[in-house]
């Protein structure tokens, strides 16, 4: 049997508020706002100097540290670590391994997945394999992300005002943090429904691109653009058909598990109630009334914390547990969307970690 022992989140610095970004970035129109629904965002660099605070492997050590306290397991007894990010400090060595270093772990398996919001599912759900096949004992999954670099250099001008609408809506929907699961095997029942994962956006072009950096095109010709690196979101497409990737996935992982939404507790999806999000539900094929019977069991935690990638999952997951809204034997759903290349994952389990220390 393998459980969830724990969880653990981290958020850099303090948090970023609208009108944060409105002095750094410029407005947004009102229904757009709404539209994203984010509050607030916590950022790893200065927001004035681009400055770094605090790293990914600093983020990804904390959420995992945290995690394992509350688990009550020592680092040093850590036998796998699975990480996902899309935000790495380095092409290599694995991000991973940089976290291994930091728990001060001289050896143990390490996976490193390379994905967004749908990476740390995927990550548990290797993670949670590798646990039943008796290989490991327990394991820490991590989602971690730093993506306020890519948009600090947008601000170099220091007018807000030159900041143009599309690039603004990146400042107000993104923020940094990181988000740790701990797995532990032992004997019992399987408590582990069903899992789903799948891209569907091999004939469309991608929803969000990080563009530079990479192998795509001559170091020169990268080094002589304006923006080295630059993050490419295509709102309009992530509006038109994320709502198909959700449904479809909800559907998947339903069917994976033989369950039904009524036996669900709750479903961790992490931009769930964003009204970007819900507006073209019916058109993808979710009903009026399937749709309420699902909003009222999603858990996410968006307008304090905004679209945190790798790390968006985990985090929501740490605070459904933090706040009693998760407890022993709730059915629970874990859905990571990710409009990239229109990837899902979920996985459909029982929760088993007592109430977490707060």
């Amino acid at each position: 049997m393998v459980t969830i022992a724990g969880t653990g989140a981290y958020l850099p610095g303090i948090p970023l508020t609208n009108d944060d970004m409105a002095g750094l970035c410029g407005t947004l129109p009102p229904e757009v706002l709404e539209g994203l629904q984010v509050q607030r965002r916590h950022w790893a660099i200065d927001p004035t100097s681009g400055r770094h605070l605090v790293s990914n492997g600093e983020m990804a050590e904390a959420a995992a540290l945290q995690a394992l306290e509350r688990a009550g397991i020592e680092p040093g007894d850590v036998e796998l670590l699975v990480m996902s990010t899309s935000s790495p400090e380095y092409h290599l060595p694995a991000q991973v391994t940089f976290v291994q270093a930091r728990l001060g772990l001289t050896r143990c398996a390490v996976v490193e997945v390379r994905s967004g919001c749908a990476g740390a599912v995927q990550a548990l759900d290797i993670a949670w394999r590798m646990l039943e096949s008796g290989r490991y004992a327990n394991a820490v999954v991590i989602g971690s992300e730093i993506i306020s670099p890519l948009l600090f250099p947008y601000l170099r001008s220091g007018d807000p005002e030159a900041v143009r609408l599309r690039d603004r809506i990146s400042f107000y929907n993104f923020g940094d943090g990181a988000g740790a699961v701990v797995l532990t095997s032992g004997d019992g029942p399987d408590r582990l429904h069903g899992s789903v994962n799948a891209c569907i956006g091999g004939d469309r072009q991608p929803g969000m691109h990080i563009i530079g950096g990479g192998t795509h095109a001559p170091i020169a010709e990268q080094l002589a653009a304006r923006q080295m690196v630059r993050l490419n979101l295509d709102v309009v497409q992530s509006e038109k058909f994320g709502p198909t990737v959700f449904v479809e996935a909800l559907d998947a992982l339903l069917r994976a598990s033989d369950l039904t939404i009524d036996e669900i507790t709750g479903c961790v999806l992490p931009e769930g109630n964003a009204p970007y999000f819900t507006a073209e539900l019916e058109s993808a094929g979710m009903s009026a009334e399937q749709w309420k019977t699902v909003q009222s069991k999603i858990m996410e935690n968006l307008s304090d914390v905004g679209a945190t990638g790798s790390a968006a999952v985990p985090i929501a997951l740490d605070d459904a547990w933090q706040h009693g809204r998760i407890r022993p034997g709730d059915k629970v759903l874990l859905l990571g969307i990710e409009t990239s290349r229109w990837i899902y994952a979920g996985m459909a389990l029982t929760w088993t970690a007592e109430k977490s220390p707060r």
